[in-house]
């Protein structure tokens, strides 16, 4: 089992990885929280896949369990005000506690409740897909989309603690295996050349989910990596906006496609490439570097891009992402295998020409 702090003051806390961790989360909860009022927001399939095991190790929430529809369209205003309605109905008070038990959006979602009911109560994150181990579940941002943009409606809310067993990811359908891959290939292009050698040469062996220890020294890795720079910049004032490497783009791509097309780490793989490419325009990144990343994307296979998606319905979703200012978009561009920066000042036609290299790459 390995261990890592999140050194936030008195916001900190622990992410624990460790094979069979999920059947001691008893003992977790015992340690972390000084109530028994507990209640756990979920998603239908977690719901259908674990029902069972939440009556045998937690049967006092078997009442208390909250299930969403699967997918981006629960991170909604109409979802939130479901499960405020649930929990009040349920007496819960700001005493009470959450468990969020799912993938990225259930996390997303369950902290965004947590953050706003009775102004703030208490909750712990449980991620039950690669995407949500490695990236959601960690860093404490919470929040819902809005029907013009992802993510617009939150707020940064760190959790008590995150329990990661590497075991629940067998149960994943291998596309949601390849789109939680993204934002472990995101981490190895922003930060670490050496992580991505190790991603290179094993990404097959990953993909199974079969050798446990090599799959909890990615998870770790990844983990380790936002942590450290969650501690630089919690509020995502500086450094933590190169964590949104490939997201720009991406949240457009989301966006234009109304949420019911791609998953996130889909979308994420194809911001990517456009990101990759973009950062070729602007003399970045050798040519040489790009193709190794792209190489390792192609890989992953994400969901081609719908031909009727054009290049101005992503660059006007893009406008209404939270990160552009009046100084106008913030772009995480690479310089090298692991060495991100950032930067607004970027062609416009650079820009244009990125997205359509996207379009034109899933084709």
């Amino acid at each position: 089992m390995k261990s890592i702090d999140v050194g936030l003051g008195d916001f900190s806390y622990t992410i624990y990885i460790g094979e069979g961790l999920l059947d001691n989360l008893t003992s977790y909860l015992e340690r972390y929280l000084s109530t028994n009022d507990l209640f756990i927001i979920t998603d239908e399939n977690v719901y259908g896949l674990y029902n069972p095991w939440i009556r045998e190790k937690l049967p006092d929430l078997a009442q208390k369990t909250f299930q969403v529809p699967a997918g981006e369209q629960s991170k909604s205003l109409d979802t939130a005000n479901y499960l405020y309605t649930k929990l009040l109905e349920m007496n819960a008070t700001r005493h009470s506690a959450i468990i969020a038990f799912g993938g990225g959006v259930v996390g997303d979602l369950a902290g965004f409740i947590a953050s706003t009911f009775m102004r703030g109560i208490k909750f712990v994150q449980v991620p039950t897909t690669i995407l949500s181990q490695v990236d959601s579940s960690v860093g404490g941002k919470v929040g819902i989309n809005h029907a013009l943009g992802k993510n617009l409606i939150g707020s940064f809310y760190q959790p008590e603690f995150v329990l990661i067993d590497p075991l629940v990811l067998r149960t994943l359908p291998t596309r949601e295996i390849y789109a939680g891959l993204a934002e472990v290939l995101k981490y190895s292009f922003i930060k670490d050349s050496s992580f991505f050698d190790l991603l290179d040469n094993n990404l097959a062996e990953i993909i199974g989910l079969k050798n446990i220890p090599l799959l909890e020294q990615v998870l770790t890795a990844c983990c380790s990596i936002k942590a450290r720079i969650v501690e630089q910049d919690e509020k995502e004032s500086g450094i933590r906006a190169t964590l949104n490497f490939g997201h720009t783009i991406g949240h457009g791509l989301e966006a234009a496609t109304h949420y019911d097309t791609f998953l996130h780490g889909e979308a994420v793989l194809h911001g990517m490439r456009g990101a990759i490419h973009l950062s070729t325009l602007e003399n970045l990144l050798p040519m040489s570097k790009a193709q190794q990343m792209l190489s390792i994307i192609d890989r992953l296979n994400p969901a081609p891009v719908p031909q009727n998606i054009s290049v101005e319905q992503i660059i006007n979703a893009m406008q209404r992402d939270k990160k552009r200012s009046r100084e106008g978009q913030l772009w995480v561009l690479l310089k090298d295998i692991g060495q991100a920066m950032l930067t607004r000042n970027v062609s416009k036609k650079n820009i244009q020409d990125a997205v359509r290299f996207v379009l034109a790459y899933s084709k």
